[in-house]
């Protein structure tokens, strides 16, 4: 019963490691997966099968097929192991150690004898000596392919396969099997090629595809940064300045005694109450969130991911016709949901739907794949600082809104956000909701 509960408990670890890759990732480990399983793939069928034809030759041919078989498994585990480092030496980031190619050689050669004694012997007859010979190659062959040109592949694959047929000849082979072991070497050799070199060639692709995403958003930041740095640069250094030069300029006043010291003070303090609502300007313009250009953000983004997005009503008076302040608070929501559905999951499409109703405008963000989504927020620690559902609903509060989330049926999860039309960003440029109109204005206290 324990041992059962263990392997259910490695059933779902793995399941649970599955749907925590990216589709990148995924592609990538079924790519491994599926040259590994050609390698075993031969070496249990045409490599295993015609040695069946030993147990009835005598103890010499049962050795050698013995011998045989166990070199072909140890081939076979270190073409297993020697695939990542294949991987890696194709994709340009890591170069593969030569001193991994040299027990595989020594290994392809005593193979090639084995195989040849076991001709000379009578171990294995016609079609079984087709089927070793056209396993024989592929456990060397399938990383080799990956670290060498193409040419150099085709020129030591056309001197191996002369070599066997040669060496068969040699041991007394007939002319008929000579043809069709040379036939099995020929369709070997390019079976490996076309299997293996385009399937990396792809993956390498598609890593090098991501890596420009990823380098495009890291630039993109970047440059964001740059032009919030040069705002708050143009705004505070030439206010800084002129507040350096009149702060001298009243100190030296007031050492001799002058009243006009007490101007140019106020002056500074003016300067300095500018400066603060320029820098509450820029940060705010910084931080706003526009529904327009988030939808299209939110769209190219999930095409790009290989996600079908739909924008409903984007163009309609619940998009841009609502006020700026429930279009920048709708805003947040698709970014945060957008960011969501990129995180969480396995979707294949995304509907994003915007509705104006009497008094309030209702967003609906829903995808599938539903299976493994995390909602926004908690699990990942998010503290209601601006994150996740956390911080969307404190936002949303703020406006008198509400935002709603949870699976809808199997596979399906949805985000709803309601957010009334008299909401209105406050005089220090955070959202709030408008007051009703019997209540008083509130008047915000100056900041000192």
């Amino acid at each position: 019963m324990k041992g059962l509960r263990g392997v259910i408990g490695r059933v779902r670890g793995w399941r649970r490691g599955w749907h925590e890759r990216s589709k990148l990732q995924r592609i990538d480990l079924y790519t491994r997966v599926t040259l590994c399983s050609i390698t075993w793939f031969f070496a249990v069928s045409w490599g295993l099968l015609p040695l069946g034809e030993t147990l009835d030759e005598g103890p010499v041919a049962m050795a050698l097929g013995g011998a045989f078989l166990a070199a072909n498994i140890a081939q076979s585990v270190l073409s297993s192991r020697n695939l990542t480092p294949a991987f890696d030496d194709y994709r340009g980031t890591t170069a593969f150690p030569p001193g991994r190619l040299r027990l595989p050689a020594v290994l392809q050669v005593l193979m090639t004898g084995l195989l040849v004694a076991l001709a000379a012997v009578g171990g294995v007859k016609e079609e079984g000596l087709v089927l070793l010979v056209l396993d024989l190659p592929v456990a060397f062959a399938i990383p080799y392919v990956l670290i060498v040109p193409v040419r150099r592949f085709l020129l030591h694959s056309a001197a191996f396969s002369v070599a066997v047929v040669a060496l068969l000849a040699a041991v007394g082979v007939p002319g008929g099997l000579l043809f069709g072991a040379a036939v099995s070497l020929v369709v070997v050799t390019l079976l490996v090629l076309v299997s293996a070199r385009p399937s990396v060639w792809s993956l390498s692709v598609m890593w090098q595809a991501e890596e420009a995403r990823d380098m495009q958003a890291r630039l993109a930041v970047a440059e964001e940064r740059l032009r919030f740095g040069r705002d708050m640069h143009d705004v505070l250094g030439r206010n800084l300045s002129v507040i350096a030069l009149k702060s001298e300029l009243a100190v030296e006043l007031a050492q001799r005694g002058n009243p006009a010291a007490m101007d140019q003070m106020v002056e500074v303090q003016r300067i300095a109450r500018a400066s603060q609502q320029e820098v509450r300007d820029v940060v705010r313009g910084y931080r706003e969130a526009d529904l327009p250009t988030e939808l299209m953000g939110a769209q190219g983004v999930l095409q790009a991911a290989g996600i079908t997005c739909t924008v409903e009503g984007a163009d309609g008076p619940a998009g841009i016709g609502a006020p700026a302040a429930v279009q920048a608070a709708l805003g947040w929501v698709v970014r945060e949901t957008a960011t969501n559905v990129l995180r969480h999951g396995d979707p294949r499409h995304c509907w994003i739907r915007l509705a104006r109703t009497r008094d309030a405008v209702v967003l609906e963000v829903e995808n599938d794949g539903a299976g493994a989504t995390r909602p926004l927020g908690g699990a990942d620690g998010d503290d209601g600082g601006g994150s996740g559902l956390a911080g969307l609903r404190v936002r949303l509060g703020a406006l008198g809104g509400s935002l709603s989330a949870g699976a809808v049926g199997d596979d399906l999860f949805r985000v709803t956000a309601t957010v009334p039309l008299t909401a209105r960003p406050d005089t220090n440029g955070r959202l709030a909701p408008s007051p009703e109109p019997s209540a008083a204005p509130s008047v915000l206290p100056e900041e000192r």
